[in-house]
């Protein structure tokens, strides 16, 4: 394990940079995991990382050891940052004592068990926490591809990864996708929610390939991503509201088609 004390040191300036900036991580193909449990999920599913970065209280840890010590026997480098340093570089406010840097993984890397067609469109969904949680439910429904716009949070920031747990691991993730090619050449049902229909989400067939599409958590999918839609539904509410948070309706319809399939 080497040893970094300063923040001239340039691993630490990189991790620094890769945390901050989605340009950076574009233009680098990189990207850092945190937490012992996504670090353990990309393990799992595509092999030992670029390093690993850990501090002196992650030493400490049973946990942190062990995985530190299954790494080593790979030749996996590992680096060791003061308390102090690690939470500069560390994205949550409580730091977890262990990082990975990795490789951001192409769709082609990623081996998915596709039965039926089950994809999902999001078309300006910005904020990284309810573009996480729509991936983390996708995974665990069986989706198998994610197109995504311009103007969408970057899929692979640290805020992201950890909103995820893991299902970028099983899903093909396609960035700056052009949604309206790829509804026009889906083979399948291509459904959009709106409060404008009275069909309700469950008075529809979900068996069968399935697209679905969700919008900016402000103004929900354009006009443009409507017509390209087959199917307009609704999701019926008790009470009155405005609409339901982007992720939930997102959880509420995958899950549906979950039900459908029981």
């Amino acid at each position: 394990m080497k040893c970094i004390t300063s923040r001239k040191n340039i691993v630490f300036k990189q991790l620094v940079k890769l945390e901050e900036s989605t340009k950076k991580r574009k233009a680098s193909g990189l990207t850092i995991l945190d937490g012992i449990h996504l670090v353990n999920s990309y393990h799992e599913k595509l092999g030992a990382p670029r390093c690993l970065i850990t501090n002196e209280s992650g030493c400490k840890s049973a946990e942190i050891k062990q995985l530190l010590t299954l790494e080593k026997s790979k030749a996996v480098e590992v680096f060791v940052l003061s308390d102090t340093l690690f939470r500069e570089i560390s994205p949550v406010k409580t730091p977890t004592g262990i990082i990975a840097l990795i490789t951001i993984p192409s769709p082609r890397d990623i081996s998915v068990r596709k039965s039926e067609n089950f994809c999902v469109l999001l078309e300006s969904i910005q904020d990284p926490g309810n573009l996480g949680s729509i991936l983390r439910s996708a995974a665990v429904a069986g989706a198998c591809d994610i197109y995504m716009s311009d103007g969408c949070a970057d899929a692979w920031s640290p805020k992201t990864l950890r909103a995820a747990m893991g299902a970028h691991f099983l899903l093909r993730i396609y960035e700056q996708s052009n949604l309206a090619k790829v509804a026009q050449k889906f083979e399948g049902k291509v459904i959009a929610t709106t409060l404008k229909t009275s069909k309700s989400l469950y008075d529809i067939s979900l068996k069968g390939p399935i697209a679905f599409m969700f919008g900016n958590e402000g103004v929900g999918l354009s006009d443009m991503m409507h017509r390209a839609a087959s199917e307009q539904i609704t999701i019926p509410m008790v009470r009155e509201a405005e609409s339901l948070n982007v992720a939930a309706a997102a959880a509420i319809c995958f899950f549906e088609r979950v039900r459908q399939y029981q």
